[in-house]
């Protein structure tokens, strides 16, 4: 079987070497390269063309979240999941905006951070249990107070196009997916947003969370 090469982007040596030992004690993972900053994370990531890369969000030079949004974009075949000590939804919604496909908190138990490589190596999106569940307990506890009149049902084209934004794709990329001019795409758009009472991306993103939809794989 082959094993699944992951690149460690984590300025701490320490930490770094902790899940070094953790990583290559699993048959099918490998780490095959280190960096100690952003710079040299997109540096290795360019050279190695990891499966993943483990990247911290909190580096010296260049931030995890530069540095993944520079690596996305010259390797974009590169799964990226994030590391950080933030349970905060902003900090999520950032590592998503940037293409990261995973959000893993730093406390949470070593078979969490397994499960989480596993599932971004198959082609889903992982988000920590600990992050999701408060991004879902606030969405739901707002959705559940008194409504005065109901709102439309989303159509299946304007649920794929949500879908489709929430993972990151830009409006032309839809476009070219679903056999659609960009226009029409920008019209499900702005019609779903309009029947969910949504006013930005991040209202889409929050609502593909509570979907489950950035769970999938």
């Amino acid at each position: 079987m082959a094993k699944l090469r992951i690149l460690l982007a984590e300025d701490h040596e320490t930490v770094r070497e902790g899940l070094k030992m953790i990583l290559n004690g699993q048959v099918d993972m490998e780490v095959v390269g280190e960096a100690g900053d952003g710079y040299a994370a997109v540096a290795q990531g360019q050279k190695l063309l990891p499966d993943i890369v483990v990247m911290d969000v909190s580096m010296p030079r260049l931030n995890g979240l530069k540095a993944t949004e520079r690596l996305k974009q010259c390797c974009p075949s590169v799964k990226v999941l994030a590391l950080t000590r933030h349970e905060e939804d902003g900090y999520l919604q950032q590592v998503l905006r940037v293409g990261a496909s995973g959000y893993v908190l730093k406390q949470s138990p070593p078979a969490e951070l397994l499960h989480a490589i596993r599932s971004v190596a198959a082609g889903g999106k992982y988000l920590d249990p600990a992050v999701a569940g408060k991004v879902i307990g606030r969405i739901a506890g707002k959705q559940s107070a008194p409504r005065g009149k109901p709102k439309e049902e989303v159509s299946d084209r304007e649920e794929a196009v949500l879908r489709l934004i929430a993972w990151g794709h830009s409006n032309k990329d839809i476009a070219t997916q679903l056999g659609l001019s960009v226009k029409t795409v920008e019209a499900h758009k702005a019609n779903a947003m309009k029947k969910l009472g949504m006013s930005s991306r991040i209202d889409i993103v929050r609502y593909a969370l509570l979907q489950g939809w950035l769970q999938e794989t």
